[in-house]
């Protein structure tokens, strides 16, 4: 990881840099996107913001800010959302209760106390946004997850810290995300890992709490093994997700029909000429925003006295 004049980058293969963006405009297809997808407009944007404050403010047991400091993180909900405020503030409280109710898995997520997961190459960042704007993220949860190295409660905690970075482009609220799970040395020693309790919280943060737009998941190099683990979790997934949901095998060419090959590494049958074991370089870039995580580990409702 480096930092230059526009700010930390991670440098990737031949002419490849990834870095968090972080300026609030965005380009005109951007523009058009976030008022014909989201109904966002100028006016619209002021006033479900306004909504959305005076909704935190009253409910008084969480501590979340209203003022200028957290606008692009309170558009995130609103993006996600449409821009209706009570969906959104919904989706607040639902974020916060779960965290409330889960701290092994949402307490103290910090990237200074995350670096195993980062040092086995599990998650990956891909340095450019696919044909439709969106921001990649590749989990390797087979022959790269040694179980005995790094638990599942790591792995997500991994995630929940890239989404985090994430959610602050204001391209990515637009866009969206798109989840890339390969499951390549996929063993029933993996599987064991996966239990109800697990998967249920999961998809409550995915579905009913993450103030991100998951437009697809693509489970690529899955063996027959993988419906052992999609049994776990498909009790608790609506309809939505299940949708955006699409299992490719070994079929490159399946996937390369959802996401340019322009914006995929070659491993994986894209032009992409990077490979996926720059984890720590990930890392370091998040831990150069650790004082950001610091002040949001701080929101949230107030623990009973």
């Amino acid at each position: 990881m480096e930092v230059d004049k526009y700010g930390p980058v991670v440098k990737m293969g031949a002419g490849y840099e990834l870095r968090f963006e972080d300026d609030s405009d965005f380009e005109e297809s951007y523009q058009h996107r976030a008022k014909n997808e989201l109904g966002e407009t100028p006016e619209r944007r002021a006033e479900a913001l306004e909504q959305l404050r005076r909704l935190i403010r009253e409910e008084k047991k969480l501590y979340l800010p209203t003022d200028e400091s957290t606008e692009l993180y309170l558009l995130a909900f609103l993006r996600v959302c449409k821009f209706y405020p009570e969906s959104a503030f919904k989706r607040v409280k639902c974020l916060y209760k779960l965290r409330q109710k889960n701290p092994k898995y949402c307490n103290d997520l910090l990237p200074t106390l995350e670096k195993n997961v980062f040092e086995q190459n599990i998650l990956t960042v891909l340095p450019s946004r696919d044909q439709h704007g969106r921001r990649i993220l590749i989990t390797e949860c087979g022959q790269r997850w040694k179980v005995k190295d790094c638990s599942l409660t790591e792995i997500f905690r991994g995630v929940e810290l890239v989404i985090e970075a994430a959610i602050l482009e204001p391209r990515t609220q637009v866009s969206g995300t798109v989840l890339l799970v390969d499951f390549a040395g996929l063993t029933i020693n993996h599987v064991w890992q996966f239990t109800p309790n697990f998967a249920k919280m999961v998809l409550d943060w995915i579905q009913y709490s993450m103030p991100a737009r998951l437009k697809e998941v693509h489970i690529i190099n899955q063996p027959y093994i993988f419906n052992m683990v999609f049994a776990v979790f498909k009790p608790f997934m609506q309809e939505k997700l299940r949708n955006r949901m699409l299992l490719h095998g070994y079929d490159h060419k399946s996937l390369l029909a959802h996401l340019d090959a322009k914006c995929l590494p070659t491993k994986y049958g894209g032009l992409m000429d990077i490979e996926t074991d720059q984890g720590i370089e990930l890392w370091n870039l998040l831990c150069y925003y650790e004082d950001n995580y610091k002040v949001t580990n701080e929101f949230g409702y107030k623990k009973k006295k």
